[in-house]
């Protein structure tokens, strides 16, 4: 066998072991973040050192205790793909409401983990509706939408409380992370109803897509070809959607809610250009906190005056 033989020989192998070792590297990705995991994972030195974390979890626990002592009913819808999803409905201890928070939690979260913006809504007269994302909580789902299924479920939300309430109340989206790119992907969506008077997005990523190359180039120093694309095409299968099927940018293209954008200067999880990106592109009124210390969805705990007061200024300017 000639040397040229030889070479090529050892390049074809070389090149079917990176082929091996890119598909066993895209099924670990998708098995670690798609389906349904077991619990709340939440990896505190993404959000805080460990003295800011003692810090926020009594802040935490207090205002879950004060919202578990509150008038709460609980709720059942189906998604437009036979899901059974999840919620609490929470009302205000203060007056009878014409305003309605729905809220949406981050990733292995659950309804709970809105719990602490809850109470900000709760004790300024809304009421607040509290939900499991699909595959988190107790709401049915196998796998996790990460914003481009869950932009659905969120519209189906809102239907539902259009429907019990008669389109009557104001209706404003939270979520942090996850949830904050599942609300800015469903205020893109088209025959969003009128009612919805503003969107607040805690530390969205742009896609599934941008969040897990940043993660594989920062953790494993890893490009995003070719293990992406095998991931996508995985998720496509089993999930049914892809990782670039839809984006917050292409719905904050189309948006005419306005929008609040927050995000913690220290995130290195989402990176503070994600929400940067979405500003740019929101063709609805808009305005951004970008909070000094915080990590990854710990703007609230970190500065909790700062963002109250920014969040009911835009509030009181844009939805009244």
């Amino acid at each position: 066998m000639s040397d040229p033989l030889k070479a090529a020989g050892f390049v074809g192998g070389a090149l079917l072991a990176g082929a091996g070792a890119a598909a066993v590297g895209a099924l670990t990705l998708f098995n670690k973040v798609i389906p349904r995991q077991d619990g709340v994972k939440v990896d505190v030195s993404e959000m805080a050192s460990e003295k800011q974390w003692e810090v926020y979890q009594k802040m935490i626990q207090s205002r879950k205790e004060w919202i578990l002592q509150q008038e709460t009913e609980h709720l059942i819808i189906r998604s437009r793909d036979g899901l059974t999803l999840h919620g609490d409905y929470v009302h205000t201890p203060t007056e009878p409401a014409n305003k309605l928070l729905i809220a949406f939690h981050g990733y292995t979260s659950n309804r709970m983990g809105c719990s602490t913006i809850a109470v900000s809504f709760l004790k300024r007269g809304y009421d607040v509706l509290m939900v499991d994302a699909r595959a988190h909580g107790e709401s049915d789902g196998e796998y996790s939408g990460f914003g481009i299924l869950d932009r659905f479920d969120c519209l189906a939300w809102i239907d539902y409380a259009n429907e019990r309430f008669d389109s009557k109340k104001d209706i404003i989206l939270h979520g942090v992370s996850m949830g904050a790119a599942t609300v800015l992907m469903a205020s893109g969506l088209p025959g969003m109803p009128d009612n919805v008077k503003a969107v607040i997005a805690d530390c969205a990523f742009t896609s599934p897509y941008d969040v897990f190359a940043h993660v594989l180039k920062r953790d494993y120093k890893l490009p995003p070809f070719p293990i992406m694309n095998i991931t996508d095409e995985l998720c496509r299968r089993k999930a049914g959607y892809g990782f670039s099927e839809y984006s917050t940018l292409t719905a904050m293209s189309r948006t005419t809610i306005p929008t609040l954008f927050i995000h913690g200067k220290n995130d290195k999880f989402v990176p503070v250009w994600m929400s940067e990106k979405n500003y740019q592109v929101c063709a609805a009124p808009k305005d951004m906190l970008l909070v000094d210390n915080a990590g990854h969805g710990a703007s609230l705990f970190e500065a909790p005056e700062l963002y109250e007061n920014k969040v009911f200024q835009f509030l009181g300017k844009y939805a009244g």
